[in-house]
């Protein structure tokens, strides 16, 4: 199967922090590959703009080479390499003063097309690049700026950036990039839920007994140890990415496929959501693989913080409190150094309420799971009768789709950077979130985090290539349930 691919009209990206890791690991790679695939027009430009003294063809030479690190198997030829780099231009910048912003202006005067800034660089630089593109005349109504998480680190600070962005550009013009969103598969769970009869009328409390969501990890914190250590995996997954899992899973039908429609719903599944009881949540932290402490060190060896009582490893149950999931606990699960990097949505469907089969035939119950990686697809367990002779014994069998071999190995596999990158230049917030639903997001956090800050917990040690801390498994038997095993 061979994907649709429809081109974007003409645009100027702007990329701040062009020499950066992200620039060259996902933004540059991924413009590459959506030039090949014909979406982005021969007219578009690419702008560098970091503090890195570096002329045009030196710029080049670096994206050429990240292209070439960080492509993967991608096939292309030297000429269509040639033919992008001819798009790329370059322009050192200081994102605290004056230099370099004339020039930058010279390049984007009257070009009659779409433009669009990307902030590839501190959450502390936001406020200060959106000031100068307005004092230089890039901040008119039609420009876009897209900012990268994370967008705060408590409630105050979100709405303090917030407040910022709002100063120099309409909510209409920002786009929040949350990578999960532009996953396959994450954007799959609306066309299973509103493209299926088959589970719509089922997706409530009456019928589900409880949600899994898990996110693991095998790497550790690795070079972000000093971002890792302020932030946690509360901060760094919970209140983001598995917020964003827990909102489309969750979320009422919107009335359509539009940005704003998506969102208020999405929104609505955040505000009713109840405060986490201090018994509801475990946090952990990776001890140092048995065997291999050099290269696999602990957490704490890997920030370099002996004390430190940041988690890596956070599991929690919490509940949403509207009519459609009144009682039904949704479990959430982020960790590093697991067992296996797997995410997954698991929706643990209810007992039939009488079996006709007897004790000996077993008690059974549907589940579908959703992959989000590695191995994208959904598997939707059903129960048969055992073959064989011996009576109505029953079994539980998966009706397994991959989506590698029901679509095709061949089928345009689009990273998610291509697709978000591609939505802004359509002008498309979809995927991406407003400025409420951040806040909102912070102030359902929030108050985790002031709760086990003020009764000084701890936590709780695990060992790596584990499932996490045996506490986040009691969280389960305690309630008579059991974690998905975590798989790749």
């Amino acid at each position: 199967m061979v994907s649709r691919v429809i081109p974007v009209d003409p645009f100027d990206l702007v990329i701040f922090g062009g020499t950066g890791d992200l620039a060259q690991r996902k933004i540059l790679p991924g413009l590459f590959r959506r030039f090949v695939a014909g979406q982005m027009p021969a007219e578009s430009r690419v702008i560098g703009a970091a503090r890195t003294d570096l002329d045009r063809d030196g710029y080049r030479e670096m994206v050429a080479g990240a292209i070439k690190e960080f492509g993967g198997d991608f096939q292309y030829t030297a000429q269509s390499l040639k033919d992008f780099l001819d798009r790329i231009e370059y322009t050192p910048i200081d994102a605290l003063g004056d230099a370099g912003w004339a020039e930058l202006q010279e390049m984007m005067k009257g070009k009659g097309r779409t433009e669009a800034y990307y902030f590839s660089v501190s959450p502390t630089l936001f406020g200060e690049l959106a000031e100068r593109l307005q004092h230089w005349g890039m901040a008119d109504k039609d420009a876009r700026i897209v900012v990268e998480k994370p967008f705060g680190r408590d409630l105050e600070s979100a709405h303090a950036l917030n407040a910022t962005l709002a100063t120099y550009f309409n909510e209409d013009q920002i786009y929040r990039i949350d990578h999960y969103l532009g996953k396959e598969t994450v954007q799959n769970l609306m066309a299973v839920r509103f493209g299926n009869m088959l589970f719509e009328p089922l997706w409530n409390a009456q019928f589900i007994d409880h949600i899994q969501i898990t996110v693991a990890e095998t790497v550790g914190v690795g070079g972000r140890g000093e971002y890792y250590d302020k932030a946690g995996a509360m901060r760094d997954m919970v209140q983001n990415h598995l917020m964003q899992l827990l909102c489309l899973i969750a979320m009422e039908p919107p009335a359509r496929f539009a940005p704003d429609a998506v969102r208020d719903e999405k929104l609505k599944v955040i505000r009713a959501l109840d405060p986490v009881l201090p018994h509801h949540i475990v946090r952990g932290q990776y001890l140092a693989e048995e065997g291999n402490e050099q290269k696999m060190p602990s957490y704490r060896e890997a920030v370099d913080a002996p004390r430190s009582r940041t988690e890596s490893f956070v599991a929690l149950k919490t509940h949403i409190s509207n009519w459609r999931w009144a009682g039904t606990p949704f479990y959430l699960r982020t960790g590093k150094r697991l067992s296996a990097r797997s995410s997954e949505i698991t929706v643990v469907f209810k007992e039939t309420p009488h079996s006709i089969f007897g004790e000996d035939a077993g008690r059974h119950r549907n589940v579908l799971s959703i992959r989000l990686q590695p191995n994208e697809g959904i598997t939707l367990g059903v129960t048969i009768k055992e073959p064989g002779p011996g009576g109505m014994r029953l079994i539980d069998v998966p009706l397994d789709m991959s989506f590698a071999e029901a679509l095709g190995e061949d089928a345009d596999q689009v990273d998610a950077y291509e697709r978000l990158i591609m939505d802004v230049m359509r002008g498309n917030q979809t995927l991406f979130m407003r400025g409420d639903e951040v806040e909102a997001a912070w102030a359902w956090t929030d108050p985790i985090i002031q709760g086990w800050e003020s009764r000084n917990d701890v936590p709780k040690p695990y060992d790596s290539g584990s499932a996490g801390p045996d506490y986040a498994n009691e969280l389960m038997r305690r309630d008579g349930r059991e974690w998905r095993e975590v798989t790749p």
